[in-house]
């Protein structure tokens, strides 16, 4: 697997679907973009903006025109999943931009979610293409319930805001699979891991938790992670919800053993130990937003 690549989802009963290896944070398996080849074509997120075109390399590649593309779906406004909304948009000029309604103006005026962007991944803002904003007379606003006919496809909309307020996940029956956003967690493909993602400033695990129960009552054979790539469901969500709870559970001790919350964060980056997954650099970016998100949404409930 490499940084551009495109694979065929064959997992469970999938067909007509592809997804890309957007290379996002120089790291390979980390952020993934879907295309589903669909008679009227969508692509579900739209990575950080770099590397954008690989997207559209990814198109030329499956035989899909770009004017042909029907939907550009982001599963929520922050930018590792909306980043490169703008420049496919501006790629695209037949394609109707999809999102929550709570995040459509973040996508019309991209400024605020750049400013708590960059508070909450700090260097890392450096592998960040600046949003270009997307025009409002391209956005379709999205609420729970709603249906995206694609022809031969259709994509149930369900709002699942633990991890962001503006998060959905959309739901394929016809492939029996969930494009799951953030709310199933990380998945790392080599190591077979189901991996915590908690950032500030909205991570509510009560709601996350509700979440997972949500893509669960759907009863999907495929999850389809956009950190990163297809799996089979098995026990994948009951194994989320035990290491998110655990995660937030070992931050709370941490946080009144220690007290000091920047003494809590130095001690998840001594004890945890991602290197072996995506590399030094992103480990020691994902730990401390991570412990950041638990740590604000204990002093929420405080």
């Amino acid at each position: 697997m490499g940084i551009g690549d495109v694979y065929e989802v064959t997992t469970g009963n999938c067909s007509d679907l592809y997804y890309i290896d957007t290379g996002m944070y120089d790291t390979p398996q980390y952020g993934a973009v879907y295309i589903l080849d669909a008679d009227n074509p969508a692509i579900i997120d739209t990575g950080i903006g770099t590397r954008y075109e690989n997207i559209l390399d990814a198109l030329a590649e499956l035989d899909i025109a770009r004017e042909d593309v029907e939907y550009i779906l982001p599963t929520h406004v922050h930018l590792d999943h909306a980043g490169g909304a703008g420049y496919l948009a501006d790629a695209l000029p037949n394609a109707t931009v999809g999102i929550h309604k709570i995040g459509a103006r973040h996508l019309v005026d991209p400024s605020r979610l750049v400013e708590g962007t960059k508070m909450a991944v700090g260097d890392a803002w450096e592998f960040y293409a600046e949003p270009k904003p997307v025009p409002e007379d391209r956005i379709l606003e999205l609420t729970d319930g709603d249906v995206i006919d694609l022809g031969n496809h259709t994509l149930g909309v369900h709002h699942a805001p633990g991890h962001a307020p503006h998060q959905v996940v959309f739901h394929d029956p016809r492939n029996d699979a969930v494009f799951t956003a953030d709310a199933a967690g990380i998945y790392h493909q080599d190591a077979d891991r189901v991996l915590v993602t908690s950032p500030p400033p909205n991570f509510d695990l009560a709601q996350c938790l509700a979440d997972v129960k949500l893509i669960d009552a759907l009863q999907p054979s495929t999850l389809l992670y956009a950190h990163f790539g297809p799996a089979a469901t098995d026990d994948r969500l009951q194994t989320y919800a035990n290491v998110l709870t655990e995660w937030v559970d070992d931050v709370s001790a941490a946080k009144a053993d220690l007290g000091d919350d920047e003494a809590v964060i130095d001690h998840f980056l001594e004890t945890t130990d991602l290197d072996e997954l995506w590399g030094e650099r992103k480990a020691r970016d994902e730990i401390p937003m991570n412990v950041t998100g638990v740590l604000l949404a204990l002093s929420r409930d405080a």
